[in-house]
């Protein structure tokens, strides 16, 4: 697997699989400058609406769920995945710790979910078919309860883990 940097279009341009990960405000008009270039492609989309400054208050947008209106933007052309809504920045920012911390995976192409949940095990957490791209929305209105908890108790990074799979993590406190 090879990681580089470049510019959006660029970037999309040149790789197989795109990970969207730009604030809510800017989430439309980025898939739009790019959407040429995701055309064959699949595109994970991490985005949670989040408004400032009222971000442990759950304010999905109008029409539902954030990626599901990037698909509805970008047509079946495109395979759009939600992935690493529930991971705290906080834990993605230090690549050295451990990140005890399940990654619900939603998108109506399956084969894009395999291969998503093929990046979130290699980066060390484990993946969990969330269903089709609907259920991002959960995903994504979670992410704000999880600010809300982390304020709350003074953490960092509340996370999420999915009890009752046959290859459930061992919780580390």
């Amino acid at each position: 697997m090879n990681l580089a940097a470049a510019d959006n279009k660029s970037a999309a341009t040149s790789s197989d699989i795109v990970v969207l990960t730009v604030p809510f405000k800017f989430q439309q008009s980025t898939v739009e400058d790019i959407s040429l270039a995701l055309v064959g492609k699949i595109l994970i989309d991490v985005t949670v609406p989040l408004v400032p400054p009222k971000v442990a208050r759950v304010q999905l947008p109008e029409m539902g769920s954030a990626v599901v209106n990037v698909q509805r933007l970008l047509g079946d052309k495109v395979r759009v995945v939600s992935a690493f809504q529930n991971v705290s920045a906080h834990h993605l920012n230090n690549l050295e710790h451990k990140i005890h911390c399940d990654v619900l995976v939603c998108g109506d192409d399956i084969g894009a979910r395999d291969k998503t949940i093929e990046l979130v095990e290699a980066a060390g957490m484990r993946g969990i078919h969330g269903g089709p791209l609907v259920n991002s929305l959960v995903a994504e209105a979670l992410t704000s309860v999880l600010i809300g908890i982390n304020k709350r108790y003074k953490i960092p990074g509340a996370g999420i883990i999915i009890t009752g799979l046959p290859d459930e993590p061992d919780i580390v406190n």
